[in-house]
């Protein structure tokens, strides 16, 4: 399920980059819109990045998993944050003005987020998620899980919706694997209906 959210993420990364280089000057719509877009992958990053904080690492640690890695994971995290502030001033700038050259700067602190992003996914996918892997019917990891999915309606909502936006069908195989459609549609389409309305037209904009 990991890397469902990952691809998710790297999928939004991508299209802010291809927007970013697409835009007209001057089109302050359009800076508006991107930076509503990124704030809601800045929001699903922020809460994904504190579960794991708070959640995750506590327990993989109470099961043996290796103290040095974790705190690796989580000195990453602290480098994602500073690069998903250096994006968030400057796609905040850029909604503000709506400049090409605005436009540019966002689009280069949007290409070294990512990297720092994908360096972080890429090294949790390889070396972290096999470890947990041999712990997912443990009592505490099954624990944890249960704390990850209790989760307000509205926030459960949105997440289901952005995450099947686009996603790739083998993502979304193993999410219908995961989680029924039925609940998936609810909350998708009932909870999370606000980012139908105000993110996902934004991707149907070439």
């Amino acid at each position: 399920m990991n890397k469902v959210i990952h691809a998710a993420v790297r999928r939004d990364l991508a299209r802010l980059e291809a927007a970013l280089g697409a835009v007209d000057d001057g089109d302050l719509r359009r800076a508006s819109d991107l930076n509503r877009a990124w704030s809601q992958l800045h929001d699903q990053l922020r809460h994904h990045h504190h579960q794991e904080d708070t959640i995750i690492f506590p327990t993989t640690i109470g099961l043996g998993i290796d103290q040095a890695l974790v705190d690796t994971l989580e000195s990453e995290h602290q480098a994602m944050a500073q690069a998903l502030d250096d994006i968030d001033a400057a796609m905040r700038t850029y909604a503000g003005s709506g400049t090409l050259a605005d436009a540019a700067v966002a689009l280069e602190a949007m290409r070294r987020g990512h990297g720092v992003v994908d360096q972080h996914l890429t090294h949790e996918e390889g070396e972290f998620e096999p470890l947990v892997r041999q712990h997912l019917e443990s009592d505490a990891w099954k624990a944890a899980m249960r704390q990850i999915r209790k989760q307000p309606p509205k926030r459960a909502g949105w997440f289901f919706a952005w995450l099947s936006d686009g996603l790739s069908d083998e993502a979304q195989k193993y999410l219908d694997s995961e989680v029924p459609t039925p609940v998936q549609f609810v909350f998708g389409r009932g909870f999370g209906r606000g980012y139908h309305k105000t993110i996902a037209p934004i991707w149907q904009r070439a």
